[in-house]
Order: C-alpha cells, then sequence, then structure tokens
C-alpha cells in the first residue's frame, strides 16, 4: 500500500520521553518505509536523559535539526513528558514559516497548541512511530486515516456517536434522533496538557471551534476536575461543539466509589449548552486518527452517525 499522489518524506525525533526498545523503534519505522516513506532518524531520537529522550539543550538542539532538513513532515517517537519545559525556548515563527507538518498526540499536545496559539500555523494530532507504527500489525484505519491526512482528505472521521444524556439541549432537546451540522476551527487534544496551558500564551484563543478531547491513564474524579477548570474558564461554552475522543485506563471501577467515566460526562452535559458528542475515535488506542489541529472543519451528526469533515 503506497502513499498516494505523492512520495512524502518524513524526519523521526523524540521530542518528550525517552523510547523504552529501540527494536520497536526500528520496527515502526520499517512500517513507515513499506508504506512508500522516505524516513530520516534524528541522530539523537534513541536518547535518554532521565526520563527524557535528552536533556532540555538536546531535545531543542532536535528541533532544529528538524525544522533545517527537508522533510515536511516530522513525527515523534513517543510522547511522555517534557514538551512543556521547551515551550518558550522554541522558535514558533521558523515552525510556521517551514510549512513543515508535526504529527504527535499526548504530550505533543503542548507543541501542537503552542504553534497554534504563537503563529495560528497548524500540526496533525495523530500517531507516533513507535505506540503506532512500531507494534507488531499497525491498526488499518489508523494507517488509513494517516495516509488521508497525508493527502488532506476530506473526510476526518465518520463513527457512530455516544451521546451523553442531557448532551444536547435548546432546538434539538429531547430529539430522539437529534441533528448538528457546525463549522468551526478544529482544536485539542490530551485534556490534561491543554489544561496545563490555560493562562499561558501558548493555549489558543479559539471561539467557536471544534474541541476535541482525549486522556489516558486519568482518574474519572481527575477528568472531571480537569473538564470543571475548562468549564470555569468559560472555554467550553466558546466552541460550537466538544468531541469526547478515548479516555482509555481510567482506573479499576471499585476504586471509583461509584463515580465512572460516563457519570463524569453526563455530568458535563447538564453544565454546558454546546453539544457534548462521545466515541471519537481519537486518543491513545490502536485506532487513532489525524486530526489536523488548526484547521476549518464541519462536524454534522445526522441518522445515528458522526462525521467531520474538512471546511
Amino acid at each position: 500500500m503506497g502513499v498516494e499522489h505523492r512520495s512524502r518524506a518524513i524526519y523521526v525525533m523524540s521530542p518528550a520521553g525517552a523510547i523504552r526498545d529501540p527494536a520497536v523503534l526500528e520496527r515502526g519505522v520499517a512500517h513507515l518505509r513499506a508504506l512508500g516513506f522516505t524516513v530520516t532518524l534524528d541522530p539523537a531520537a534513541a536518547g535518554r536523559y532521565q526520563r527524557f529522550s535528552g536533556t532540555d539543550e538536546e531535545r531543542l538542539a532536535a528541533f532544529e535539526r528538524a525544522l533545517a532538513q527537508p522533510a515536511d513532515i516530522v513525527m515523534a517517537t513517543r510522547g511522555g513528558y517534557g514538551l512543556s519545559r521547551l515551550l518558550p525556548r522554541l522558535d514558533w515563527a521558523a515552525w510556521a514559516a517551514s510549512g513543515k507538518r508535526f504529527v504527535g498526540y499526548s504530550d505533543c499536545t503542548a507543541f501542537s497548541l503552542g504553534l497554534l496559539a504563537q503563529t495560528g500555523a497548524g500540526s496533525d494530532a495523530g500517531p507516533m512511530v513507535c505506540s503506532d507504527f512500531g507494534v507488531q500489525t499497525p491498526d488499518p484505519g489508523m494507517t488509513a486515516s494517516f495516509l488521508g491526512a497525508v493527502r488532506q482528505a476530506q473526510v476526518l472521521a465518520d463513527f457512530v456517536p455516544e451521546l451523553p444524556a442531557g448532551a444536547f439541549r435548546g432546538d434539538i432537546a429531547g430529539a430522539d434522533s437529534p441533528e448538528l451540522d457546525c463549522s468551526g476551527m478544529l482544536w485539542g487534544g490530551n485534556l490534561a496538557l491543554l489544561v496545563s496551558l490555560i493562562g499561558t500564551p501558548y493555549l489558543p484563543a479559539v471561539q467557536g471551534g471544534i474541541l476535541f478531547l482525549e486522556d489516558v491513564s486519568e482518574a474519572p474524579f481527575r477528568v472531571e476536575r480537569m473538564l470543571s477548570q475548562l468549564l470555569h474558564a468559560g472555554i467550553l461554552a466558546r466552541q460550537k461543539a466538544i468531541l469526547l475522543g478515548r479516555f482509555t485506563d481510567s482506573g479499576h471501577p471499585d476504586k471509583q466509589d461509584g463515580h465512572d467515566l460516563v457519570q463524569v460526562f453526563e455530568w458535563l452535559a447538564r453544565q454546558v449548552s454546546t453539544p457534548l458528542i462521545g466515541g471519537l475515535p481519537h486518543g491513545h488506542v490502536p485506532e487513532i486518527l489525524t486530526l489536523p489541529v488548526g484547521a476549518q472543519a464541519r462536524l454534522t451528526l445526522q441518522s445515528g452517525r458522526a462525521r467531520l469533515v474538512r471546511a
């Protein structure tokens, strides 16, 4: 299965955490090459310093090398933690001027939103080399979505929505099969990273957008606390729709005292008038979709299906 329309090159770097197994990195690179990409590894991609892939200075140097090389896609090996430390020292204007598409999710949300806030330039919340292409058999849906992003396919997502109780109000309140049609800037990413940027110059002030959220290893009460912060900051009310991706590994139900993610999202639906739609195949899951952060998109809900397309 080759890359459609034109072959493209990928530069692979480690912007945050250190990779755990070099064999996984090698396998991920091999899978990308099998798809028709020319893949170049940053010299420090397999580095380690404490939990990071390098010191702050070493990781900043990796960003500079990524900017200087010709490949127009820069893909992270993995997330983890560490990008937040670099935000004040990154050359945002140079990244925007380069036209390169940075691809990653999880901790990479800090870079994607920082770039959007500082310059208005976009990036892709999508698969990473180790966690997604480095598995024995990469998920076909993940691969197809990434290849679609490379050629800028119109359809971004088409899925069966999960609608929390009270998710729709106003004109469509109480409808057996609610419908929705709205357009706006697509933005978002990892909930914890997004919340950590509130009050900083690295959170874009999006009005009338389509916000998508996901997270991993966060207990329901922590997810609710972070959503509460977005709620009280007025960020949720300013959006046209909120898409809930996957919130995985949230802890054993026996330790939640009857408080689970379903209750969290139903609580949120009662607090906002913004339509709330769950079930988006995005997050720390094998089938992760590639979503263009900063792109104009149209979201429709009709006949029991949600559809997200480039506007």
